[in-house]
């Protein structure tokens, strides 16, 4: 089989799957007597990606393979196509799955004593629904506690290949900044997603204040951080990890 015939075959999958496809699944797209090497899938990846350069769509590699999706800066005008209003999260669940993130294996509590504000377990229950964050273990204390940590579908939704690629803490100043770094989605665009992010309390719902202080902070931090709300481009969801 000629290379333009294997880059086409790929090509065609990637468009069609509406997802990440790995190398063993590109590969069976051949058959027994025509399949290609990694080396050479690799390769018209390679020249897919080439082709695609100054096109609006583009070849990314997320931790479960290599999907085609539209380049971030045409994602305001897809996002039309879908006039219906996002889904939003509130600042609460974007820093919750921020410091699970960052310091995973983490319980629940470790949480609450970095944020000074009790986790609401609708949040918990939300991103476990979503499929972003699983149960990795206990913690050897008593009550066994849960140990939190994400998944292979959290690395996908987010266009990451693995958790290196997550921006340097250091480079955050604060957890109010997490949402420009983190991109986050919401509506999927054909193989890649826009995202609308408030920070204010939303369904998933909000949180039991610890202290007086505590909540007088976060309510200055919320107000602050609805000003900052974006939109951004980012990756849709492959499947259960």
């Amino acid at each position: 089989m000629s290379e333009s015939e294997i880059r086409n075959v790929i090509e065609a999958a990637l468009l069609a799957a509406g997802r990440s496809l790995s190398l063993s699944e590109l590969s069976q797209l051949f058959e027994d007597g025509q399949r290609p090497s990694p080396t050479a899938i690799r390769s018209a990846l390679d020249a897919l990606a080439q082709d695609y350069a100054g096109r609006p769509i583009e070849i990314h590699e997320t931790n479960s393979g290599f999907r085609v999706q539209v380049r971030r800066q045409y994602a305001a005008a897809v996002a039309r196509l879908w006039p219906e209003r996002p889904q939003r999260y509130s600042r609460a669940l974007l820093e919750t799955l921020a410091l699970i993130a960052y310091r995973q294996p983490i319980t629940r509590a470790e949480i609450e004593a970095v944020r000074g504000v009790a986790v609401n377990p609708n949040i918990i229950r939300t991103l476990l629904e979503r499929q972003w964050i699983r149960v990795v273990g206990h913690r050897d204390l008593p009550g066994r506690p849960e140990l939190l940590g994400t998944t292979r579908d959290f690395l996908d939704y987010f266009g990451l290949k693995s958790l290196d690629d997550l921006p340097p803490l250091a480079q955050l100043r604060s957890l109010g900044e997490i949402d420009p770094q983190f991109e986050l989605p919401v509506g999927n665009i054909d193989g890649a997603v826009v995202a609308e992010v408030s920070d204010g309390r939303d369904e998933e719902g909000g949180e039991t204040e610890l202290s007086a202080e505590a909540e007088s902070g976060d309510a200055d931090e919320e107000a602050s951080a609805e000003r900052r709300s974006s939109g951004l481009l980012a990756a849709p969801p492959d499947g259960p990890d």
